[in-house]
């Protein structure tokens, strides 16, 4: 009787599939039928490290700064008769929490660089600055304006009481600017690329306004009658002089001026 053939190797081989280890299967399964994989490359599908050098340090010098700056502030109005401050007390409760929004605002976005973190960083950048600091900004200006009004008052006699409405009028401005160039595929601007020419402007705008606001707020905190006679000269000093430039200072440490190429 002749012996059975024994096939070989190689014919074993394309005979027989090695079964896939499951988990595997669905990793690489995930990867090929996601639509998402379709439609992206893989720089978006991967998120690269985007951080910088320094950028870890100046962000938790603006976090400092900027806590510094509102707790001091609501320390002082909080412990200074708050029910006798009438529409007063919102103000600087109010201007202040705005104010370390905005900061957040722009802290959030400015490192993002590829299409996946840019999408999440300008949604927390939007909630935060126009579903948060715009309405608290807000109704802190009303709360003086009016108070200002009931008591007959002069309005804007002072520096920062001018810089103060300047920079939220400027700030409206802003928020057109900046949602007409994202909104809708920037229709307002006439879709891209001239939206994207308008986000530069407004970018450097945002910067130019943030420095506005906290100029606005060391003349308020550190020279107004109100704080002077209500806080110590050293608490003044920490949170309205030297708190606003570690925290300009730290955002600028962080800018990317890549993003804002004009030329």
């Amino acid at each position: 009787m002749a012996a059975a053939s024994t096939p070989a190797p190689s014919e074993a081989r394309q005979g027989t599939e090695l079964p896939l280890d499951p988990e595997r299967q669905r990793i690489v399964g995930d990867l090929v039928d996601s639509p998402e994989s379709s439609d992206m490359g893989y720089d978006e599908q991967f998120v690269k490290p985007e951080g910088r050098r320094g950028d870890t340090t100046a962000l938790w010098s603006a976090l400092t700064a900027g806590a510094i700056f509102l707790v001091s502030t609501w320390v002082i109005t909080f412990a200074n008769h708050p029910t006798s401050l009438g529409l007063f007390f919102f103000h600087p409760v109010l201007q202040s929490l705005a104010l370390v929004i905005f900061a957040y605002g722009i802290l959030t976005l400015q490192p993002t660089s590829q299409a996946r973190t840019k999408a999440a960083g300008l949604t927390r950048h939007q909630l935060a600055i126009s579903a948060l600091g715009l309405p608290a900004i807000s109704l802190g200006t009303l709360a003086i304006v009016y108070r200002k009004s009931l008591h007959g008052s002069p309005h804007f006699t002072t520096w920062h009481g001018t810089i103060g409405i300047v920079a939220v009028a400027w700030m409206l401005v802003q928020i057109i600017l900046g949602g007409g160039s994202v909104w809708f595929n920037g229709r307002l601007f006439g879709g891209n690329p001239q939206a994207k020419l308008v986000w530069k402007y407004h970018r450097l705008s945002g910067y130019l306004l943030f420095l506005l606001f906290l100029f606005a707020a060391h003349l308020g905190g550190a020279w107004s009658n109100w704080m002077t006679g209500n806080s110590p000269y050293v608490v003044r000093l920490l949170a309205y002089t030297l708190s606003p430039i570690v925290l300009f200072g730290a955002i600028v440490a962080r800018l990317r001026t890549s993003k804002m190429q004009f030329f």
